[in-house]
């Protein structure tokens, strides 16, 4: 080796990696191990030139089977910046357990022109005997991983067809303890209220919507809506048993819903989602019905029209409807679902403001003079949140307790309220709190 040779610095990366996350907490675990000897081969190797840099390329937790690994990222990127001249590992598996996977980092490192070291396992890559010796042990490492991939998939299928848990997401309603799911009572409620109400609705888009303006959430903290409640109804979890791939066994744990219950749901899961649509829909009334008219005092009656499986739905001039000539002003059909926002919007707009809660107070201390204007006054700004709340047959009987007339002209819609019924309203929503206070 002439001088120059010998004074070549060889830039040396030490990659560590642990497949599981179990030990590394210790104060020297096998992270530390592999270090520990992946040093002392490059001090003994001084006299080549060798010297550890140091920075530190851990990976521990992460699967040999992939190259999505934070440390082996950043060891690819230094790589290819130039920074690194040698790699050292304590085993070629600690790299890659796949073929593939190690045929494209070998890639990377000729490209760049880069070694690799393995401190247990001695050959030399240049030449055609050494590529077989690298390529049998990684087959090995590779036929490794899959046996144990094998084994660990067994004994999962194993242990769920006695019914145990074995990790993942924990369903609402549940906790666990020493590996076991257990009733989490009050989340447990909640599980059962969603499948006595979708009993109820039959949809999963209403009881979405009631569930989002009554503030129910998931364990996360997020709204509930109609995906999470597919998945939650269709959880074999909650009769009692436990699922593997499509199959199900009797539970070691406990149930929160009973057959008789998780039937019904699914009897109505049955019905095909258009079918089910249709039923809500038809069973939705039309909100301003008999209470819509254009500005010639003529009717707006509810109609539809439907376009594949859509239905469209609108509020149409009886003078339209009967080919009769008008002098309307404005539109002589209008989207029901346009109007009827813009007539609840209103409404909300109306009852907000000072003049309307005053008219509101006075009619209901007209009949009870001792009731408390406060009370009333709060109650009103609570009906954003009791709408929202409502079935559709709920918030019809309300728009037609409220609104005495909508009329339809050029300049837009005006909406007559009727003020007897904002008093009637607001008596309505303070029932519930004085029944509570009551007792």
């Amino acid at each position: 080796m002439n001088t120059a040779q010998a004074q070549r610095r060889l830039r040396c990366a030490i990659y560590t990696r642990k497949s599981s996350e179990e030990g590394l907490d210790m104060e020297f675990n096998s992270l530390d191990a592999q270090r520990e000897s992946c040093e002392a081969y490059v001090a003994s190797q001084r006299s080549e030139g060798f010297a550890a840099i140091r920075e530190r390329y851990d990976d521990g937790g992460h699967s040999g089977g992939t190259l999505e690994r934070p440390a082996l990222q950043r060891l690819l990127a230094d790589v290819e910046a130039g920074l690194i001249d040698v790699i050292v590992v304590y085993k070629i598996d600690r790299l890659s357990r796949s073929l593939m996977d190690f045929a494209k980092l070998v890639e990377i490192f000729d490209r760049n022109q880069v070694t690799f070291v393995s401190v247990t396992q001695s050959f030399n890559t240049t030449t055609s005997m050494g590529r077989l010796t690298l390529n049998i042990l990684l087959s090995f490492a590779q036929f490794e991983r899959e046996v144990i991939g094998e084994r660990i998939r067994d004994k999962i299928a194993a242990s769920r067809k006695r019914g145990m848990w074995m990790g993942g997401f924990v369903p609402l309603g549940y906790r666990v303890e020493n590996r076991k799911l257990l009733i989490e009572e009050t989340e447990a409620a909640t599980v059962r209220m969603i499948f006595e109400r979708f009993v109820s609705v039959g949809s999963a888009t209403v009881l979405a919507k009631s569930l989002a303006a009554e503030n129910v959430r998931t364990r996360r903290g997020k709204p509930i809506d109609k995906g999470f409640l597919y998945k939650l109804i269709n959880n074999r979890v909650y009769i009692g048993e436990a699922v593997h791939k499509g199959t199900s066994y009797p539970g070691e744990h406990e149930a929160i819903i009973d057959r008789a219950l998780w039937d019904k749901v699914h009897a109505i899961l049955q019905t095909s989602p258009r079918q089910r649509a249709s039923n809500t829909r038809s069973a939705t009334p039309a909100l301003l019905k008999g209470l819509i008219f254009t500005d010639t005092g003529a009717a707006m009656t509810p109609t539809a029209t439907k376009k594949g499986a859509k239905l469209y739905r609108y509020y149409t001039s009886m003078d339209l409807i009967r080919s009769r000539p008008t002098d309307a002003a404005g539109p002589q059909r209008l989207a029901a679902g346009m109007v009827e926002d813009a007539v609840i919007g209103e409404i909300r707009r109306m009852i907000a403001t000072p003049e309307i809660r005053a008219r509101a107070l006075a009619a209901l201390q007209a009949d009870r003079p001792d009731i408390d204007d406060k009370a009333i006054i709060a109650a009103l700004r609570e009906f954003d949140a009791l709408w929202a709340s409502l079935f559709p047959a709920e918030q019809a009987r309300i728009v037609q307790l409220l609104v005495a007339r909508v009329t339809v002209g050029a300049a837009g819609i005006a909406v007559d309220l009727r003020h007897d019924g904002i008093g009637s309203l607001a008596r309505q929503m303070m029932a519930p709190q004085t029944e509570k206070d009551a007792a």
